[in-house]
């Protein structure tokens, strides 16, 4: 094992296969798989995580060592304050029943953070050329030899500006403008560092530097929080980006705009509420929809490169659990867009909950995939929200490759209310995550946790939710998957070879009710909100399985496996593979192996993708909210977790270290 600074790396001994082997597979919307390189987040732009590397195979995976390690915090730095947006979103999301629940969510680290040493992250780094490009919570953009960890340059941000937690997009140039790399940043702006050596990008903006916070978004006011959390898309010289801008009615909005890579000068805008004479406008009754906050892309976008569309998950509107003032689907709310990269024009959408009470985010990157039917090859497009149904679309018309019904569901009882009768559902692939709950589904891990959970639901007098049971009033219920997932913003990767999308989904209910504010309105920060679960022991209250790896045959629509994902610690021995809670998402590999950390177990693990077999897991210092990487230099090959803990799963911020393994 080597140390450097505070990252591990671990690296594989084997040879990677010859290159010719390994290089110059085309993903799915014609990009270049990943191989010795990994340069945007999920790989290649249609975000399909797979990597043509294949050192490491299910019969040498066990033998991964950690190789070094990068520590992100410098010495004399403070952990970072939660910003406006964290604020915000952390009074709508509960740890669970009761203030024994909210004295969890932390006070230096915000809602991502349960102490105060360290700063949490969701950074996912990128490597171009044996370099790696890291952003880190501490004010810093960092680039690493990818083989050793020593740092080659420092970007030093200004104080008390951070760096999107997800991390950046790397541009390679255009011939006239070398390579840079372009992220977004917590005060509301876009910037651009070269990527030979991280000084600002003086053509780009004023300095490197573009304000995001223009009049035409921040509609409810200069100062209302906007940011943004996860890295633009690229495509050609077209800088995609979304936003984060909180969960309150009055904030900004959440329009996705495109800008010049070289010079950040701005494209286009597509309006995520569309406005008075555009498609979708009369979904909005009563013009409901003007000025209207959320339906914002905070998640991860993709692109089909050889035809230039983008794929744009969007969250569910201001206020998204009460909709008395919006009537009626709510376009684009909770749904996929599809539009031309280049101009932004409207192409097809994708509604994946209809006036969305549940706040069920389709925040997950649309995965491009290619599905073989009746001899023919459909270029489609996966896409899920935190509801956990997956859809299967054609990428280019947007219609279901599997059929799609609208199925009834339960009517709201909150006075003024007027939820959709139906909402859709696929008829393959079965649900990826639980829906629902009966009354003698109690979790029994433990005789505590039964006891506790019998009490909470019986004293509280609980509505167990079926799937879209509405947020009830004046009376708590809980509903699943709840607002984490299903399935969240790590989304899933597809290996073509083997025809599987492999995903993360979790169970963990959400309690809900909806009360009068007082003010003539309605709150959802009712006396008993929050996970459904028992906040000391952190388990979910429900029987069965609590989080899992599910790999779906794109071919069938069918799952062809599922496997338990994280084990409880503190449970009995022997009754510790309960499947956990997760945040992030996996990686496939050529070699046959698909990596994921995620859980809140704090460890990274390899299964074999074919199967669903684990086949070796490492005990990192927190927990790994994000997504791993994988890469090669020389003849290895190499992967590498970022691992602070943190995330709305509450994790204790008990690291600040990227590791990096290898065989």
């Amino acid at each position: 094992m080597r140390i450097s600074g505070g990252v591990v790396v671990l690296a594989a001994g084997a040879a990677l296969l010859p290159l010719s082997a390994t290089s110059g597979q085309t993903a799915p919307g014609g990009a270049k798989s990943p191989g010795r390189d990994w340069p945007t987040l999920g790989g290649e732009p249609g975000g399909s995580r797979y990597s043509t590397l294949a050192s490491i195979t299910p019969a040498n995976a066990s033998t991964l060592k950690p190789v070094w390690t990068y520590h992100m915090k410098p010495a004399g730095a403070a952990a970072s304050a939660p910003s406006a947006v964290d604020r915000e979103q952390a009074r709508s999301e509960q740890m669970g029943p009761g203030p024994s629940a909210r004295q969890g969510m932390g006070v230096t680290g915000g809602p991502f953070a349960r102490g105060g040493r360290f700063a949490p992250s969701e950074s996912v780094p990128l490597v171009v050329g044996g370099v790696m490009y890291l952003a880190t919570p501490y004010s810093r953009i960092v680039a690493l030899d990818a083989a050793t960890g020593k740092e080659r340059w420092v970007h030093q941000l200004p104080a008390n500006v951070q760096p999107a937690t997800r991390g950046m997009d790397y541009w390679p140039g255009d011939g006239r403008n070398p390579p840079a790399l372009i992220f977004g940043t917590n005060d509301g702006r876009l910037r651009a560092i070269a990527a030979a050596d991280g000084t600002p990008v003086p053509g780009f903006g004023e300095a490197g530097s573009v304000n995001l916070r223009t009049p035409d978004v921040m509609v409810g006011g200069p100062n209302k929080p906007y940011a943004m959390n996860s890295p633009p898309m690229i495509w050609r010289n077209v800088v995609i980006t979304g936003s984060s801008v909180g969960e309150a009615v009055g904030g900004a909005l959440g329009d996705v705009r495109g800008w010049d890579a070289a010079t950040g000068r701005l494209l286009w805008t597509f309006h995520t509420v569309p406005r008075a004479g555009e498609p979708g406008h009369d979904t909005w009754a009563s013009d409901s929809g003007l000025n209207r906050g959320g339906v914002n892309a905070w998640g991860l976008m993709s692109v089909d490169v050889a035809r230039g569309i983008a794929y744009i998950p969007l969250g569910a509107p201001a206020n998204d659990r009460v909709g008395t003032d919006r009537p009626g689907n709510n376009l684009y709310s909770t749904s996929v867009v599809a539009v031309d990269a280049a101009t932004g024009k409207y192409r097809w959408h994708f509604q994946i909950t209809h006036h969305d009470i549940w706040d069920n985010d389709a925040e997950a990157p649309p995965t491009l995939i290619d599905v073989k039917r009746d001899g023919k090859v459909i270029p489609a497009v996966a896409i899920e929200s935190k509801n956990g149904l997956l859809f299967v679309l054609d990428r280019v018309t947007g219609k279901p490759v599997y059929p799609v019904a609208e199925h009834p569901v339960p009517a709201s009882d909150v006075p003024g209310e007027a939820t959709s009768p139906t909402q859709p559902f696929p008829a393959r692939p079965a649900p990826l995550a639980r829906m629902g709950m009966k009354p003698d589904e109690i979790a029994d891990v433990t005789p505590e946790l039964a006891a506790f959970c019998r009490k909470l639901v019986d004293d509280n007098k609980l509505v167990l939710g079926q799937p879209y049971t509405p947020p009830t009033y004046n009376r708590p219920m809980v509903y699943f998957p709840g607002t984490l997932g299903g399935v969240n913003w790590g989304g899933g990767s597809y290996d073509p070879k083997l025809g599987l999308y492999i995903v993360n989904a979790f169970q963990l209910g959400q309690i809900m009710q909806i009360t009068a504010d007082g003010k003539g309105g309605f709150t959802n920060r009712g006396p008993v909100n929050g996970r459904f679960w028992q906040p000391e022991t952190r388990m979910p209250c429900q029987a069965g399985s609590w989080g899992d790896l599910v790999g779906v045959n794109v071919h069938t629509g069918t799952i062809a496996w599922r496997s338990r994902l994280g084990v409880t610690d503190a449970a009995p021995e022997g009754r510790q593979l309960t499947g956990r809670p997760s945040l992030g998402g996996p990686i496939t590999t050529a070699g046959g192996v698909t990596f994921v950390a995620a859980t809140d177990d704090a460890r990274l693990r390899a299964f074999e993708t074919r199967s669903g077999r684990e086949l070796w897991a490492a005990k990192l210092p927190a927990s790994a909210h994000t997504n791993p990487i994988t890469y090669g230099v020389g003849r290895r090959q190499y992967v590498a977790i970022v691992s602070t803990g943190g995330s709305f799963l509450g994790s204790p911020v008990d690291s600040d270290q990227l590791t990096v393994f290898g065989l």
